[in-house]
Protein backbone atom coordinates (compact mmCIF):
# COMPACT_ATOMS: atom_id res chain seq x y z
CA UNK A 1 0.00 0.00 0.00
CA UNK A 2 1.43 3.29 -1.10
CA UNK A 3 2.17 5.97 2.16
CA UNK A 4 -0.87 8.93 1.78
CA UNK A 5 0.61 11.83 0.37
CA UNK A 6 -0.54 15.57 1.20
CA UNK A 7 -2.70 15.68 -2.42
CA UNK A 8 -4.29 12.64 -0.80
CA UNK A 9 -5.10 14.83 2.28
CA UNK A 10 -5.75 17.87 0.87
CA UNK A 11 -8.28 16.02 -1.92
CA UNK A 12 -10.34 14.57 0.72
CA UNK A 13 -10.45 17.34 2.98
CA UNK A 14 -11.87 19.62 -0.06
CA UNK A 15 -8.84 22.21 0.36
CA UNK A 16 -5.22 23.50 -1.49
CA UNK A 17 -2.40 21.37 -0.56
CA UNK A 18 -0.70 24.70 0.86
CA UNK A 19 -3.62 24.65 3.19
CA UNK A 20 -2.68 20.75 4.49
CA UNK A 21 0.95 22.15 4.67
CA UNK A 22 0.45 25.24 7.01
CA UNK A 23 -1.86 22.74 9.06
CA UNK A 24 0.50 19.91 9.42
CA UNK A 25 3.59 22.15 10.11
CA UNK A 26 1.56 24.09 13.10
CA UNK A 27 0.54 27.74 11.62
CA UNK A 28 -1.94 29.75 13.47
CA UNK A 29 -2.82 31.29 10.10
CA UNK A 30 -5.17 28.67 9.16
CA UNK A 31 -9.30 29.15 10.02
CA UNK A 32 -10.22 26.18 12.54
CA UNK A 33 -12.79 24.62 10.37
CA UNK A 34 -10.48 23.97 7.83
CA UNK A 35 -7.83 23.08 10.39
CA UNK A 36 -10.24 20.44 12.04
CA UNK A 37 -10.99 18.92 8.31
CA UNK A 38 -7.67 18.10 7.35
CA UNK A 39 -6.86 17.05 10.50
CA UNK A 40 -9.88 14.48 10.09
CA UNK A 41 -8.47 13.69 6.52
CA UNK A 42 -4.86 13.42 7.88
CA UNK A 43 -6.64 10.88 10.58
CA UNK A 44 -8.82 9.31 8.26
CA UNK A 45 -5.78 8.27 5.69
CA UNK A 46 -3.17 8.03 8.34
CA UNK A 47 -1.16 10.41 7.11
CA UNK A 48 2.45 10.70 8.17
CA UNK A 49 4.47 14.03 7.37
CA UNK A 50 7.72 13.28 5.91
CA UNK A 51 10.30 14.80 8.57
CA UNK A 52 12.90 15.95 6.37
CA UNK A 53 10.45 18.13 3.89
CA UNK A 54 8.89 19.57 7.14
CA UNK A 55 11.71 20.35 8.53
CA UNK A 56 12.74 22.52 5.74
CA UNK A 57 9.24 24.30 6.08
CA UNK A 58 9.58 25.05 9.80
CA UNK A 59 13.14 25.25 9.89
CA UNK A 60 13.14 22.63 12.67
CA UNK A 61 13.94 19.11 13.19
CA UNK A 62 12.52 18.01 16.39
CA UNK A 63 15.97 16.77 17.87
CA UNK A 64 18.32 18.18 21.08
CA UNK A 65 21.68 16.92 21.22
CA UNK A 66 22.90 16.12 24.27
CA UNK A 67 26.86 16.28 24.21
CA UNK A 68 28.55 14.28 26.78
CA UNK A 69 32.65 15.28 27.20
CA UNK A 70 33.48 11.85 28.13
CA UNK A 71 34.63 8.88 27.06
CA UNK A 72 31.67 6.16 26.28
CA UNK A 73 33.64 3.60 28.23
CA UNK A 74 32.93 6.13 31.36
CA UNK A 75 29.61 6.97 30.28
CA UNK A 76 28.49 3.54 29.86
CA UNK A 77 30.17 2.50 33.47
CA UNK A 78 28.96 1.76 37.21
CA UNK A 79 28.65 6.48 37.97
CA UNK A 80 25.20 6.58 37.89
CA UNK A 81 25.38 10.43 37.49
CA UNK A 82 25.25 9.27 33.83
CA UNK A 83 22.99 7.14 33.79
CA UNK A 84 20.27 9.53 35.46
CA UNK A 85 21.05 12.61 33.53
CA UNK A 86 20.69 10.81 30.12
CA UNK A 87 17.42 9.02 31.01
CA UNK A 88 15.98 12.47 32.58
CA UNK A 89 16.73 14.37 29.66
CA UNK A 90 15.10 11.78 27.61
CA UNK A 91 12.08 11.34 29.64
CA UNK A 92 11.22 15.23 29.45
CA UNK A 93 12.06 15.74 25.64
CA UNK A 94 9.94 13.09 24.80
CA UNK A 95 7.33 14.99 26.97
CA UNK A 96 8.18 18.15 25.00
CA UNK A 97 7.57 15.72 21.34
CA UNK A 98 11.21 16.09 21.24
CA UNK A 99 13.72 13.52 20.22
CA UNK A 100 17.76 12.90 22.28
CA UNK A 101 20.69 12.78 20.17
CA UNK A 102 23.26 11.78 22.39
CA UNK A 103 26.53 12.66 21.19
CA UNK A 104 30.59 11.53 22.95
CA UNK A 105 32.79 13.35 21.64
CA UNK A 106 36.14 11.50 22.78
CA UNK A 107 38.93 13.08 20.12
CA UNK A 108 39.37 16.20 18.17
CA UNK A 109 37.76 14.51 15.41
CA UNK A 110 34.85 13.64 17.53
CA UNK A 111 34.67 17.25 18.77
CA UNK A 112 34.98 18.47 14.87
CA UNK A 113 32.15 15.98 13.69
CA UNK A 114 30.04 17.30 16.43
CA UNK A 115 30.33 21.14 15.55
CA UNK A 116 29.58 20.35 11.66
CA UNK A 117 26.99 18.15 13.38
CA UNK A 118 25.29 21.14 14.67
CA UNK A 119 26.47 23.74 12.46
CA UNK A 120 24.30 22.06 9.67
CA UNK A 121 21.23 22.49 12.05
CA UNK A 122 20.38 18.39 12.60
CA UNK A 123 19.39 19.72 15.83
CA UNK A 124 17.22 22.27 17.28
CA UNK A 125 19.52 23.23 20.42
CA UNK A 126 22.59 21.38 22.24
CA UNK A 127 22.83 20.49 26.10
CA UNK A 128 26.38 20.23 27.25
CA UNK A 129 27.13 17.72 29.69
CA UNK A 130 30.42 17.20 31.90
CA UNK A 131 32.42 19.58 30.21
CA UNK A 132 36.76 19.85 30.89
CA UNK A 133 38.31 23.09 30.83
CA UNK A 134 39.94 23.00 28.03
CA UNK A 135 37.11 21.52 25.66
CA UNK A 136 37.21 23.87 23.07
CA UNK A 137 33.68 22.49 21.85
CA UNK A 138 31.38 24.69 24.21
CA UNK A 139 32.86 27.91 22.16
CA UNK A 140 32.58 26.26 18.76
CA UNK A 141 28.85 25.21 19.18
CA UNK A 142 28.04 29.09 20.85
CA UNK A 143 29.44 29.64 17.70
CA UNK A 144 27.16 27.83 15.37
CA UNK A 145 23.84 30.21 16.53
CA UNK A 146 22.31 26.76 17.90
CA UNK A 147 20.94 27.28 21.28
CA UNK A 148 23.53 25.76 24.08
CA UNK A 149 23.08 25.41 27.59
CA UNK A 150 25.25 23.45 30.09
CA UNK A 151 24.50 21.32 32.81
CA UNK A 152 27.14 22.02 35.38
CA UNK A 153 28.73 25.69 35.42
CA UNK A 154 31.49 26.04 32.42
CA UNK A 155 34.27 26.18 33.33
CA UNK A 156 36.09 28.09 30.49
CA UNK A 157 35.62 31.25 28.86
CA UNK A 158 32.34 30.31 26.72
CA UNK A 159 29.74 30.78 29.34
CA UNK A 160 25.96 28.86 27.83
CA UNK A 161 23.45 29.36 30.17
CA UNK A 162 23.73 27.06 33.34
CA UNK A 163 22.30 24.75 36.18
CA UNK A 164 24.04 23.45 38.76
CA UNK A 165 24.28 22.55 42.53
CA UNK A 166 25.71 24.49 45.23
CA UNK A 167 28.52 22.34 45.16
CA UNK A 168 30.77 24.92 47.38
CA UNK A 169 28.06 24.82 49.84
CA UNK A 170 27.54 21.11 49.95
CA UNK A 171 31.59 20.24 50.67
CA UNK A 172 31.36 23.03 52.96
CA UNK A 173 28.58 21.67 54.79
CA UNK A 174 30.46 18.14 55.04
CA UNK A 175 33.71 19.56 56.82
CA UNK A 176 31.74 21.71 58.80
CA UNK A 177 30.25 18.19 59.88
CA UNK A 178 33.30 16.50 60.60
CA UNK A 179 35.17 18.95 62.54
CA UNK A 180 31.75 19.39 64.83
CA UNK A 181 32.33 15.33 65.26
CA UNK A 182 35.86 16.05 66.70
CA UNK A 183 37.63 15.32 63.39
CA UNK A 184 40.90 17.65 63.25
CA UNK A 185 43.70 15.90 60.54
CA UNK A 186 41.14 16.25 57.71
CA UNK A 187 41.73 15.53 53.90
CA UNK A 188 39.88 15.25 50.61
CA UNK A 189 39.85 13.56 47.46
CA UNK A 190 39.05 16.00 44.90
CA UNK A 191 37.37 15.55 41.62
CA UNK A 192 39.39 16.94 38.51
CA UNK A 193 40.36 20.11 38.57
CA UNK A 194 39.82 21.14 34.95
CA UNK A 195 35.66 20.88 35.94
CA UNK A 196 33.60 23.12 38.16
CA UNK A 197 32.49 20.70 40.45
CA UNK A 198 36.07 19.09 41.32
CA UNK A 199 37.11 23.15 41.66
CA UNK A 200 34.55 24.30 43.92
CA UNK A 201 34.22 21.31 45.64
CA UNK A 202 37.57 21.72 46.85
CA UNK A 203 37.22 25.57 47.05
CA UNK A 204 34.10 24.50 49.96
CA UNK A 205 36.77 21.91 51.69
CA UNK A 206 39.31 24.88 51.71
CA UNK A 207 37.19 27.56 53.14
CA UNK A 208 36.08 25.78 56.03
CA UNK A 209 39.64 24.38 56.75
CA UNK A 210 41.34 27.66 56.55
CA UNK A 211 38.65 29.15 58.39
CA UNK A 212 39.35 27.04 61.81
CA UNK A 213 43.24 27.66 61.12
CA UNK A 214 43.65 24.18 60.25
CA UNK A 215 46.16 22.97 56.68
CA UNK A 216 44.24 21.43 53.95
CA UNK A 217 46.16 17.93 52.63
CA UNK A 218 44.34 17.05 49.03
CA UNK A 219 44.67 14.17 46.49
CA UNK A 220 43.43 14.25 43.17
CA UNK A 221 40.61 11.83 41.87
CA UNK A 222 38.58 11.82 38.97
CA UNK A 223 35.03 10.71 40.38
CA UNK A 224 35.62 7.22 39.99
CA UNK A 225 35.87 4.25 42.61
CA UNK A 226 39.72 3.36 41.75
CA UNK A 227 40.60 6.64 41.69
CA UNK A 228 39.25 7.01 45.07
CA UNK A 229 40.70 4.16 46.24
CA UNK A 230 44.41 5.28 44.77
CA UNK A 231 43.87 8.76 45.94
CA UNK A 232 42.98 7.27 49.91
CA UNK A 233 46.24 4.97 49.83
CA UNK A 234 48.55 8.42 48.76
CA UNK A 235 46.67 10.28 51.86
CA UNK A 236 47.41 7.64 54.59
CA UNK A 237 50.82 7.96 52.91
CA UNK A 238 51.25 11.69 53.15
CA UNK A 239 49.91 11.65 56.49
CA UNK A 240 49.09 8.61 58.66
CA UNK A 241 47.63 10.55 61.31
CA UNK A 242 45.02 11.67 59.47
CA UNK A 243 41.62 11.32 60.94
CA UNK A 244 38.69 12.26 58.29
CA UNK A 245 38.48 12.41 54.34
CA UNK A 246 35.65 14.21 52.31
CA UNK A 247 35.39 12.41 48.88
CA UNK A 248 34.19 14.97 46.27
CA UNK A 249 32.09 11.81 44.80
CA UNK A 250 30.33 8.92 46.13
CA UNK A 251 32.01 6.57 44.25
CA UNK A 252 35.49 7.81 45.18
CA UNK A 253 34.28 7.40 48.84
CA UNK A 254 33.33 4.01 48.47
CA UNK A 255 36.97 3.50 46.98
CA UNK A 256 38.57 5.26 49.64
CA UNK A 257 36.90 2.59 52.09
CA UNK A 258 38.09 -0.12 50.42
CA UNK A 259 41.59 1.69 50.54
CA UNK A 260 40.94 1.83 54.61
CA UNK A 261 39.65 -1.54 55.01
CA UNK A 262 43.07 -2.83 53.40
CA UNK A 263 45.31 -0.43 55.26
CA UNK A 264 43.45 -1.73 58.72
CA UNK A 265 41.85 1.76 59.51
CA UNK A 266 38.36 1.30 61.42
CA UNK A 267 35.52 3.66 59.86
CA UNK A 268 34.61 5.88 61.23
CA UNK A 269 35.99 4.74 64.65
CA UNK A 270 39.50 5.69 63.04
CA UNK A 271 38.88 7.67 60.11
CA UNK A 272 35.43 8.89 59.19
CA UNK A 273 34.26 9.60 55.26
CA UNK A 274 31.83 11.54 53.75
CA UNK A 275 30.80 11.46 50.12
CA UNK A 276 29.05 14.01 47.58
CA UNK A 277 26.23 12.71 45.30
CA UNK A 278 24.16 10.18 47.48
CA UNK A 279 23.81 7.58 44.98
CA UNK A 280 21.75 4.73 45.56
CA UNK A 281 24.47 2.29 46.65
CA UNK A 282 25.33 5.01 49.28
CA UNK A 283 23.04 3.53 51.75
CA UNK A 284 24.44 0.00 51.32
CA UNK A 285 28.32 0.34 51.66
CA UNK A 286 30.08 -0.91 55.08
CA UNK A 287 29.36 1.37 57.07
CA UNK A 288 27.00 3.12 54.98
CA UNK A 289 28.07 6.20 53.66
CA UNK A 290 27.41 9.92 54.98
CA UNK A 291 26.81 12.13 52.39
CA UNK A 292 25.73 15.70 50.56
CA UNK A 293 22.66 15.15 48.55
CA UNK A 294 22.65 16.98 45.19
CA UNK A 295 19.42 16.22 43.13
CA UNK A 296 20.66 15.19 39.61
CA UNK A 297 17.58 14.83 38.11
CA UNK A 298 15.95 18.08 38.99
CA UNK A 299 18.97 19.63 37.74
CA UNK A 300 18.44 17.77 34.66
CA UNK A 301 15.25 18.80 34.05
CA UNK A 302 15.88 22.48 34.91
CA UNK A 303 18.27 22.37 32.17
CA UNK A 304 16.04 21.10 29.23
CA UNK A 305 12.61 23.57 30.12
CA UNK A 306 15.83 26.35 30.09
CA UNK A 307 16.58 24.93 26.47
CA UNK A 308 13.14 24.53 25.36
CA UNK A 309 12.28 27.56 26.81
CA UNK A 310 14.81 30.29 24.85
CA UNK A 311 17.30 31.24 27.58
CA UNK A 312 19.95 33.22 26.32
CA UNK A 313 23.41 33.71 27.28
CA UNK A 314 22.22 36.48 29.69
CA UNK A 315 20.23 34.29 31.26
CA UNK A 316 21.08 33.84 35.25
CA UNK A 317 21.81 30.65 36.03
CA UNK A 318 19.72 27.68 38.44
CA UNK A 319 21.43 26.97 41.39
CA UNK A 320 19.65 23.54 42.92
CA UNK A 321 20.94 23.41 47.13
CA UNK A 322 22.55 20.43 48.66
CA UNK A 323 21.83 18.25 51.83
CA UNK A 324 23.66 16.60 54.16
CA UNK A 325 22.46 13.04 54.95
CA UNK A 326 24.32 11.18 57.43
CA UNK A 327 24.97 8.00 57.98
CA UNK A 328 27.17 5.98 59.80
CA UNK A 329 30.56 6.65 57.93
CA UNK A 330 31.26 10.12 59.98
Amino acid sequence: MRRPTLEAVAARAGVSRATVSRVVNGSATVNPEIRAAVLRAVDELGYIPNPAARSLVTRRTGSIGLVVSEPPARVFSDDPFFSLVVRTVSQELEAADKQVVLMMPSSPAGQSRVERYVAGRHVDGVILLSQHGSDPLPAALLRTGVPVVSHGRPVSTARPPYCDVDNVGGARAAVEHLLAGGRRRIAAITGPLDMSAGLDRLAGYREVLSGNGRRSLAAIGDFTRESGADAMRQLLEDDPGLDAVFAASDLMASGALHALRRAGRRVPDDVAVVGFDDIAGARFTDPPLTTVRQPIAEVARAIVRMLLTGADGGADPEIFPTELIVRDSA
